[in-house]
């Protein structure tokens, strides 16, 4: 879509008006299905590009206000989807690139972009004759016969201006023009930390034996990291999930798992990548918000626009949760403290020694062993996998685009086929670990899809990354359990985009309530290791034997395997995050001591963590889009246990169930997600499935 309002950004979109600049971002794209072409952006054509698109923006903002015609939600909410497409394309690409292959270049222009783009969004939603025009649209929506998508675009427009400060007093406008000024710059510093303390940590091995019980395609990256680090000949360990997992699942050496543990809970504390100052002045700045806003807490001004609509709300379900996974986590503890004094070891279970019981655990009571797994999943095969999957639901299919335009060589794109054969979606995926990458799995577009006046429709352009080692020698990348089930998880968040057919470009797709954008991909995990779906992808990648129907059934029977830490980890996160939001504080703030105090309220068990320790808890300090929003992942769980129980009753291929599910998928924001979800499943969302999902009840 082309440049949108949207609450502390601009949502963006596609092509509204030509040029001729060289500039590839100048002009409408003219590859196939508008890709951009990566190959042709220069460095040098950022800045250009981004003023130019903040001079077209400009124009129509302008053109909208002097606009002599009564207010309308043709001349004055629609407009504002489609500020400019310059300012699109140049910021689309920017913000791709600055988190799945950034460099220092890069990263010095979003420093330099980054901050003019939040002052005119700034601008825009502070601009009082806009405002006006917004409000008397909003004010007669009850005298205009207004279709429902656009009486939801009337008011979710009208609030995100509300929420952005044009119902403020000039003086306290300049004041939160200031804060958010300031709260970007220091997002850009989190992020650009937290991405150098985890470059520069290793654990560098130079004795082969202290690699026992390491899976051998983790050792071979290993040495080729360490090779690549000027260390050939040893073995080096990084933060990156592919080898900070391996060592804390596999590593018999208990002195190296702890190193690894430690390294990665004091990750950004220290030296010049040190987030705890930046946190401080986070946290500062975000109560200044709220206060300007005329919030309680930050976590008051979150959570008003959400399905929850209170921290209170979202803090009652995680300790619905929270309580029983403790009480779990202490049958799961001291069913591997038997097992550790089984076998002679005279310790007692620490933090560093979890992940490495409970996969031994795992192996006693289910006789699994991951290695003998991971085979069958290599990554083309898990690709082929949600693609059957996204086949057999939805009638859909994806031819690959070899020589299509993509930002690294380990980019694979896609042509996206609807039932009908035509053409749906763009689709990329990304899926290595590489310095130039952020941490983490995520879904973005790089184009949103509408649908024009005349009735013709504008297509997405959607992109999954993830962070799995990549391939060794004449060895794949081979995934775990917990790789197979985030390629899932992150497609269902690309299915979301790619099957939108919501007219508006402001709701297309993933935009909807912060609550609900993590159903769709939660619900899609459920497919992963469906034996039904397995047959068409789990293949041997030596081999090409089937995997066996004994494997599927260990990989089943212990799917609520250690479900007690996963819980525990999550929901912990979550209430911190939401305890960060109601901080309003005057001094500074001891960041590992204000940790401490929430995991003591908890009543934390000593044997785990947080899931993410706040230096680098990039979900809710690295922007706002998980800010006091970390408890969707359990929110949304609901929905997904709920929903997936009538899979599990009807057959999870049911064709009736599954066009149900396509029509949520399709509506994208232009309806309420809990009248969505009540019309797909026939009734409001059951919390107690997630307890029964997780084997908590």
């Amino acid at each position: 879509m082309c440049a949108a309002a949207a609450a502390s950004a601009i949502v963006l979109g596609t092509s509204c008006s030509k040029s001729q600049h060289e500039n590839p971002f100048m002009k409408p794209y003219e590859t196939e299905y508008q890709i951009p072409p990566f190959e042709q952006i220069q460095i040098g054509d950022y800045m250009p590009a981004f003023e130019a698109g903040i001079a077209e923006a400009n124009a129509k903002i302008d053109s909208i206000v002097a606009n002599p015609d009564a207010p309308t939600f043709e001349n004055t909410i629609e407009p504002l989807s489609c500020l400019s497409p310059t300012l699109e394309r140049v910021m689309s690409v920017l913000m791709a690139l600055v988190e799945a292959d950034s460099t220092p270049e890069l990263t010095e222009v979003s420093e330099q972009i980054m901050p003019k783009y939040t002052a005119f969004s700034d601008e825009m939603m502070m601009n009082q004759e806009l405002f006006k025009r917004v409000q008397t649209v909003y004010n007669n929506i009850d005298t205009v016969n207004q279709p429902l998508d656009e009486r939801r675009a009337i008011e979710d427009t009208y609030r995100q201006f509300e929420r952005n400060g044009a119902t403020l007093p000039a003086d306290k406008q300049a004041q939160l023009k200031k804060v958010n000024s300031t709260l970007t710059e220091l997002y850009l510093k989190f992020n650009k930390n937290l991405l150098a303390a985890n470059n520069a940590f290793e654990i560098v091995v130079d004795d082969k034996a202290k690699l026992s019980g390491i899976p051998q395609t983790t050792i071979d990256n290993a040495a080729t990291e360490a090779e690549t680090r000027g260390k050939k000949g040893k073995w080096v360990f990084t933060l990156h999930a592919p080898s900070r997992l391996a060592v804390l699942q596999y590593a018999d050496n208990r002195d190296l798992r702890e190193a690894m543990w430690k390294g990665y809970t004091s990750n950004a504390t220290q030296g010049e990548n040190d987030n705890r100052p930046v946190i401080n002045q986070i946290v500062k700045a975000r109560a200044e918000k709220a206060r300007i806003l005329g919030y309680k807490d930050f976590a008051a001004y979150m959570t008003a626009d959400k399905m929850a609509r209170t921290p209170e709300a979202a803090e009652a379900l995680l300790l619905k949760v929270w309580e029983p996974a403790k009480a779990k986590v202490k049958e799961e503890v001291a069913e591997m403290q038997a097992l550790s004094d089984a076998a002679g070891n005279n310790f007692k279970i620490a933090p560093w020694d979890y992940y490495y019981f409970a996969e031994k655990v795992r192996q006693k009571k289910y006789a699994m062993d991951e290695a003998a797994i991971r085979p069958y999943f290599a990554v083309d095969s898990v690709r082929k996998g949600i693609f059957e999957m996204a086949n057999r639901l939805y009638g859909i299919t994806f031819e690959e685009m070899p020589d299509a335009p993509r930002y690294h060589k380990d980019v694979k794109v896609y042509d996206v086929k609807d039932a009908d054969g035509k053409h749906l979606a763009v689709f990329m995926t990304d899926y290595y670990t590489r310095p130039s990458k952020r941490q983490g799995a995520w879904m973005e577009e790089l184009k949103t899809s509408w649908i024009n006046k005349d009735g013709s429709v504008e297509r997405p352009i959607i992109y999954n990354v993830c962070n799995y080692a990549p391939p060794t020698g004449d060895t794949p990348a081979l995934l775990s359990i917990d790789d197979v089930q985030t390629t899932f998880h992150e497609f269902g968040h690309a299915l979301h985009g790619m099957l939108s057919r919501a007219r508006l470009r402001s709701q297309s797709g993933t935009s909807v309530d912060r609550d609900f954008v993590e159903f769709p991909s939660q619900f899609h995990e459920h497919w992963a290791f469906q034996p039904e779906l397995l047959k068409s992808y789990a293949h041997h990648y030596k081999t090409g034997e089937l995997i066996p129907d004994s494997l599927v059934a260990q990989i089943n029977a212990a799917s609520k395997h250690n479900m007690g830490f996963t819980t525990a980890e999550l929901s912990s996160a979550a209430l911190l995050d939401l305890n960060w939001g109601h901080l309003m504080p005057e001094g500074d703030i001891d960041v590992l001591a204000f940790e401490k105090s929430v995991a003591d309220k908890l009543g934390m068990p000593e044997e785990l963590t947080f899931r993410y320790r706040s230096p680098y808890f990039k979900h809710i300090f690295g922007d706002e889009g998980y800010a006091s929003g970390y408890y969707t992942y359990i929110w949304a769980e609901v929905l997904d246990a709920d929903a997936f129980e009538l899979f599990k009753e009807k057959g999870v291929f049911d064709a009736e169930s599954a066009a149900k599910l396509k029509k949520v998928l399709e509506s994208g924001g232009s309806e309420d997600p809990m009248v969505l979800y009540k019309n797909f499943r026939g009734h409001l969302p059951e919390s107690d499935a997630l307890l029964r999902q997780r084997g908590l009840k």
